[in-house]
């Protein structure tokens, strides 16, 4: 799943990918593509919470590609 989160601020792109992250239950990587530097801040830290592991490319100025994937072995029973 993307989300593009261009042009929005905290905690508005945090909010989004804990809640694609929720959704998807390690089913799924989630990639946040973003222009607002303190996501790089924000949104890493939710990752562990809900078994992702984290990567982050910049791919312009300013523009980075946080992704997130599902570790191995974590797939969460539906709540």
């Amino acid at each position: 799943m993307e989300l593009d989160v261009r042009g929005e601020v905290c905690p508005y792109p945090m909010m989004k990918a804990v809640e694609a992250m929720k959704r998807l239950q390690g089913a799924e990587e989630v990639v946040v593509v973003t222009d607002h530097a303190p996501c790089l801040q924000t949104i890493p830290p939710q990752a562990p919470r809900h078994g992702y592991e984290v990567g982050i490319e910049q791919t312009g100025t300013p523009e980075w590609r946080i992704t997130l994937s599902p570790k191995a072995g974590v797939v969460k029973a539906p709540s």
